[in-house]
């Protein structure tokens, strides 16, 4: 068999050659615009993360500016209003202790000083609602529970607590704990003026991203009225908040179950 000549020798392996190194050419472009690609992405990446965080420092700014008013304002009416509320109260109850009044003017002062209490105690309710630390379940059962011992202190009805919630700190927005306690007060002023009741009994439950507070009494029962007794009031309440509120059958009493989602 004839050998190839020299030249033609020579010829094939400088186009092997050449075809090796574009071929090396063409996978060392690839991974360069691969590489670039990469960092481009990461680029982005890094770009949007920052966008992200700028957004986050933006929110997290206005709850800041927003929390440092509600404290302002829960401040401010403790110091300004509750004071003025508390002079005209002293003011009046100073009157009729010292002077000599007609029958018609001494009530209205009694009505007037009657009026400066349940102002102070709606202050109040308002000043608690108001501030930031207040913002969690712990917070909320503790001042629930110190509310109604006080309001069914003096009307005889025992009330008993119950729940199996420890030191939790889980958030509770300044609306629905605002709603739930308005429903729980609504709910407290009807037993109190028509259940005829003795025994109250609360149950506050967490499960999972449910919160529940349940109301017994051992009184008469609701009215036939379903509407009366302030229920649609609570109901509205409730689904501000997204919340629910129902009447559960019992055998004696009332029974209120109001839950949100947390």
């Amino acid at each position: 068999m004839n050998e190839l000549p020299y030249e033609i020798k020579v010829t094939y392996v400088i186009a092997i050659t050449i075809m090796m190194l574009f071929v090396v050419f063409i996978i060392f472009m690839v991974l360069i615009y691969n590489k670039k690609q990469i960092l481009l992405l990461k680029e982005k990446q890094l770009q949007e993360a920052t966008h992200q965080n700028e957004l986050l420092q933006t929110q997290l700014d206005k709850q800041k500016a927003l929390e440092n008013e509600r404290e302002r304002i829960s401040k401010d009416m403790h110091d300004d209003l509750g004071a003025g509320i508390s002079s005209i109260k002293l003011q009046g109850e100073y009157i009729l202790e010292k002077f000599e009044l007609n029958p018609k003017l001494k009530t209205e002062i009694e009505e007037l000083i009657s009026t400066t209490s349940e102002i102070t105690t709606s202050m109040r309710e308002m000043i608690w609602s108001l501030k930031i630390q207040n913002d969690n379940i712990n917070s909320f059962i503790n001042y629930i529970t110190q509310y109604t011992s006080q309001f069914l202190s003096k009307t005889g009805i025992k009330c008993t607590f119950q729940t199996s919630i420890t030191e939790n700190n889980t958030l509770l927005e300044n609306e629905t704990r605002r709603n739930l306690f308005l429903c729980i007060k609504e709910a407290l002023n009807n037993i109190y003026k028509h259940s005829q009741a003795t025994e109250v009994n609360i149950v506050f439950i967490l499960e999972k991203d449910s919160f529940q507070i349940h109301i017994l009494d051992n009184g008469i029962g609701i009215s036939e009225n379903p509407n009366g007794n302030g229920l649609k009031n609570m109901q509205d309440r409730m689904q501000t908040i997204g919340g629910a509120f129902k009447i559960i059958d019992c055998e004696k009493g009332t029974s209120l179950l109001f839950s949100c989602t947390i």
